[in-house]
């Protein structure tokens, strides 16, 4: 059965009231809201990528180390060589007394020049004066014991021949004469050897030279001789001569073919910087000490100006000719391994161990024969642990452009 409706039901319609409608501005505003939010997310994501990827490039480029490189120096057509050596006076003498008693008086003190011959200091030598007064005096005995004993002798001789003494009374005589003759000569002997000793109370100098040292004053009880393990004697002075000096030099045994006699060498000293003194070759000990494996050169300077003092501290440098073009680097660039020496090369941001040979050693640099070219950028200071194809960066890439 149907139902119409009535009066009543639309009463009660118009009675209820409309549904309420969001305005448009609100809507809006929560869309921008939440667009704002996930944006924000997005933003962050990123963010928190990019760091992830900052942070990863940099763990990278902290893992690659960093290196710093050099380049081969090329050397022109002649080489040289600086050595250490010591200067040395051409002669150095010490100087002590010959005879035995005390200093009376000297005459010269540290750093003097004397002549050769130059009376230096006198000696008191009391004891030595007597005992050459009493040589003397036995001479003159023995003399007049040996005119007394001729002239018997002669006498002897002469009777003999009118039969008036024996032949053995006569050989007697002649033999004492000869024994008394031996003994004036003992006495000559003794009174000579005295003089001599007496003569030494004056101390001169055996050369020209300088005073380096003075080890005695005036009433020092000397003794005669040297000092020894069985002699007290004591230095009384010291003399050196100056004028020309001697530097002996290590040369190493790869330089020994170029070192001849007679070749011109040029010192330096670091207290006349920009001064060069120019010395001689003048001889070489001839061999190789097995030791060391070097040559022993001795080279001349004259010295007259006496600006070089012995003792002296010095570079001596050696020209070494050279055939051909030649390459060196610094020695701290050689990597000492089981399989040979090393150096460490840098092609295209990797590491590359190259093997080379070496020529000559120079103390700070080495001059390398085989396994170089000019533009090879070299490792200074490599680590032990340096690998072959180890990836590296080179600190100073404007330094090694050439």
């Amino acid at each position: 059965m149907s139902h119409h409706p009535t009066a009543a039901d639309a009463a009660s319609t118009e009675a209820q009231p409309p549904a309420q409608r969001i305005p448009l501005g609100v809507r809006i505003a929560v869309v921008v809201f939440a667009l704002l939010i996930i944006a924000g997310l997005i933003y962050r994501f990123i963010g928190r990528s990019a760091d992830a990827h900052q942070l990863e490039r940099a763990t990278q480029r902290e893992s690659v180390p960093s290196v710093i490189v050099t380049l081969p120096d090329v050397s022109g057509s002649r080489s040289e060589i600086a050595l250490p050596g010591n200067t040395q006076a051409f002669d150095d003498t010490p100087i002590y007394a010959r005879t035995s008693g005390y200093i009376k008086q000297w005459f010269v003190d540290i750093g003097q020049h004397v002549t050769k011959g130059q009376l230096m200091a006198t000696i008191e030598t009391p004891e030595l004066d007597e005992q050459l007064a009493v040589a003397r005096a036995d001479l003159r005995s023995a003399q007049a014991d040996l005119n007394l004993a001729n002239t018997t002798s002669q006498r002897y001789q002469n009777l003999l021949k009118l039969d008036s003494v024996s032949k053995q009374e006569t050989d007697v005589a002649v033999s004492g004469a000869a024994a008394k003759r031996a003994v004036v000569e003992a006495a000559e002997a003794n009174v000579r050897r005295l003089a001599q000793l007496q003569s030494f109370e004056k101390v001169y100098a055996p050369y020209s030279g300088i005073v380096t040292q003075r080890n005695t004053d005036i009433g020092d009880l000397i003794n005669a001789g040297s000092s020894t393990a069985n002699n007290t004697a004591k230095e009384l002075f010291h003399i050196a001569a100056v004028n020309e000096l001697r530097i002996f030099v290590e040369v190493p045994e790869v330089y020994a073919p170029d070192i001849h006699d007679g070749d011109t060498a040029t010192l330096t000293l670091d207290e006349y910087p920009g001064q060069v003194f120019t010395g001689t070759v003048a001889r070489n000990s001839g061999s190789i000490d097995s030791g060391s494996r070097t040559l022993n050169v001795e080279v001349d300077v004259n010295n007259r100006n006496g600006k070089l003092l012995p003792g002296a501290y010095v570079f001596v440098h050696f020209k070494i000719p050279e055939e051909s073009r030649r390459l060196s680097i610094p020695s701290n660039t050689l990597l000492f391994r089981a399989q040979g020496l090393e150096v460490g090369i840098v092609r295209d941001g990797h590491v590359h161990l190259q093997p080379i040979t070496i020529g000559r050693d120079n103390g700070r640099s080495v001059e390398v024969a085989t396994g170089l070219s000019p533009n090879d950028k070299i490792i200074l200071d490599p680590s032990d642990s340096l690998s072959e194809g180890e990836a590296v960066e080179i600190a100073n890439p404007y330094a090694v452009k050439r």
